[in-house]
């Protein structure tokens, strides 16, 4: 069989893939464009790919191909429903970044919290070299425990984050974007009551109808003097535009790994603010320790052995 990895570089350059030549002849390309697509696909047995996107008008061109394997969960990029009416399985991973992307939630918080960028450059641009004594304590600084996290979207993810800030001593409380009713360890709040009284938030939820805009200037507005909220769930869900104002007004500390249009552009209105101080933005990369890749490409793996012997 003839296997096409479309975008490999979207898996680091230090994850090895060279497992999939295991299933036939393997053909890996860092980077796909629109317009390589098709050529690049049209003898393919089995696709493996993350963000390049297979509509409808592509799937009908493509009678060969058997199998779209992808390296992510989810599965916006292809359309399913001519997938299925063509006889294309597409296979998804889910679960291998759980803890990663609860880990990158944390240290965003944690760096928030305690003001990190402030500290690090205070010492970076040799201000503490002139310092008369021996600490600086110009910016407050606050522990975890005690306070109020709010967690929106409590699935796999915001479960991992709960545990981990329970350690910490946080009072932790969610918000379902689902409405779906279970029994949980934490209180369920309305979305309204979460911001108004959460110290700490972290957005874990997919990006859909119920998500998009969800937080919104209104929304922010809510939010207590220096609240800290953090987006490690997808670019959409906080209104970036009114994020920016919040932060520019000194309103509250942010920090988000994910934006509505990625890569980052250069005209985006969390590109340039004024207080560098007041939030982080990382470039999608919570879901992608050492550990998850390697995990992805595993389960990868099973996905086409297991397509194989169907």
């Amino acid at each position: 069989m003839k296997l096409v990895f479309l975008d490999a570089d979207t898996m680091g350059s230090d994850i090895d893939l060279s497992c999939f030549k295991d299933f036939g002849r393997l053909t890996i390309y860092k980077t796909t464009k629109e317009c390589e697509k098709y050529e690049r696909v049209k003898d393919a047995d089995i696709v493996l790919t993350n963000k390049v996107l297979f509509d409808r008008e592509l799937l009908v061109k493509l009678p060969k191909l058997k199998l779209i394997a992808l390296s992510a969960t989810g599965m916006n990029n292809v359309d399913l429903n001519a997938a299925k009416e063509f006889g294309i399985t597409v296979k998804n991973v889910a679960g291998y970044s759980t803890k990663s992307v609860a880990q990158h939630t944390v240290m965003l918080v944690l760096a928030l919290v305690g003001r990190l960028e402030f500290y690090n450059s205070y010492v970076k641009r040799g201000r503490w070299c002139k310092s008369a004594v021996f600490t600086n304590l110009d910016k407050k600084f606050y522990e975890i425990s005690g306070k109020n996290w709010g967690i929106i979207g409590l699935g796999a993810i915001g479960r991992e984050v709960a545990k981990i800030a329970s350690v910490f001593g946080a009072k932790v409380s969610y918000f379902s974007t689902s409405g779906i009713k279970r029994d949980e360890l934490y209180k369920s709040l309305s979305l309204n009551e979460l911001l108004k009284t959460s110290d700490i938030i972290t957005v874990h939820a997919p990006l859909n109808e119920q998500t998009k805009n969800l937080i919104t200037k209104k929304e922010l507005s809510f939010l207590k003097q220096d609240a800290v909220i953090v987006n490690t769930g997808r670019g959409g869900i906080i209104n970036e535009a009114d994020l920016s104002e919040a932060i520019e007004s000194e309103k509250i500390y942010a920090a988000t790994d994910v934006l509505e249009v990625e890569p980052m552009q250069k005209r985006s209105c969390l590109a340039n603010l004024k207080q560098q101080e007041r939030y982080i933005i990382t470039p999608h990369i919570a879901w992608g320790s050492v550990e998850a890749r390697q995990k992805l490409v595993r389960l990868m793996y099973k996905n086409i052995e297991n397509f194989i012997k169907e």
